[in-house]
C-alpha cells in the first residue's frame, strides 16, 4: 500500500531536487529519513495489520526504477537521524509538526511536496481527551479543575490543537503545561493515579488502537470525551 500511495509523491520530489548528485559527484545515493511512527521499525506490531509501514520495501522499489541507491535511516528524530546518516538528508516522511519543529531546531531549510493518507483515507490526524471510564467528565467543558497531560509542544493534536479545544470550552491553561513525553505515558500516568484524582490526557488519534492493543491499558479503561479540530498528518518533505 504504502509503494502505491508514495511513489508518485517520492518520484516529484525528486524531480525537484537536481542538485543532489551534482552536489555530491561520489555518492549517488538518496537518503530517506523516516520518522514516521507508523512505520515497523518505530512501532509495535501487537495491532494485526497496523503500524506496519515498509518503507524498506519501498526504498527496495524506488532503486528498481531510479537505477540508483536508497539508504533508509529510521529515528525519531531528525537530529539522530543527521547522525545516523553522517549529514545526509534529501527525503523525510514523518509527522509534519515534529518535522518541522526539527528542521527549524537544525537550521535546515525542509519542504512540505506530499502527504500519505491513512487507512481511511485521511490525510490528518487529530488530537483525543480522555479520562478514565469512571470518570464523571461527560466534555471537554467538564474539565474545569482538573490535571491535564499535555504532549510535547512539536506535537500540534496533543498541544497546539488541544489547547484551541480546551480554551473554546471555557478551561483555563495553566501557564506551565504537564507534559508526558509519548501517549502511551500519559495513559499509563492517568490510569495508576489515586481514584479520587480528577486528570485528563491529550493523546493521538493514530495511537489508540496502540494504548490497548500493546497493553498499555486495558481494554474500555479510557474514554473519550472531546476530539481537537484536524491538523497534518504524515507528510514528505524534501530537503535543500
Amino acid at each position: 500500500m504504502i509503494r502505491r500511495l508514495m511513489m508518485f509523491a517520492l518520484l516529484s520530489a525528486i524531480s525537484l531536487m537536481p542538485s543532489v548528485q551534482a552536489e555530491n559527484p561520489g555518492d549517488e545515493s538518496l537518503t530517506l529519513v523516516v520518522m514516521d511512527p507508523l512505520s515497523a521499525p518505530l512501532a509495535c506490531d501487537c495491532v494485526k495489520g497496523y503500524a506496519q509501514r515498509d518503507y524498506e520495501a519501498l526504498a527496495a522499489f524506488l532503486k528498481t526504477k531510479l537505477n540508483q541507491e536508497v539508504k533508509v535511516v529510521f529515528s525519531e528524530s531528525l537530529a539522530d537521524a543527521t547522525e545516523k546518516s553522517e549529514g545526509k538528508v534529501d527525503l523525510i516522511v514523518g509527522k509534519h509538526s515534529v518535522v518541522m519543529a526539527d528542521a527549524k531546531e537544525a537550521k535546515k531549510n525542509v519542504r512540505p511536496v506530499a502527504r500519505l493518507s491513512d487507512q481511511k483515507d485521511l490525510l490528518t490526524q487529530t488530537g483525543l481527551i480522555v479520562v478514565r471510564s469512571g470518570d464523571s467528565a461527560k466534555s471537554v467543558a467538564d474539565l474545569k479543575g482538573y490535571r491535564i497531560l499535555f504532549g510535547p509542544a512539536d506535537c500540534d493534536e496533543k498541544s497546539k490543537a488541544a489547547i484551541a479545544l480546551l480554551k473554546k470550552n471555557g478551561i483555563a491553561i495553566p501557564e506551565k503545561l504537564e507534559v508526558a513525553a509519548s501517549c502511551s505515558e500519559a495513559a499509563v500516568t492517568m490510569v495508576e493515579l489515586p481514584a479520587e484524582t480528577k486528570v485528563a490526557a491529550v493523546v493521538s488519534s493514530y495511537a489508540t488502537p496502540l494504548l490497548e492493543g500493546c497493553g498499555k491499558v486495558k481494554k474500555g479503561e479510557l474514554r473519550i470525551i472531546g476530539e481537537t479540530e484536524p491538523v497534518e498528518f504524515i507528510t514528505l518533505f524534501a530537503a535543500d
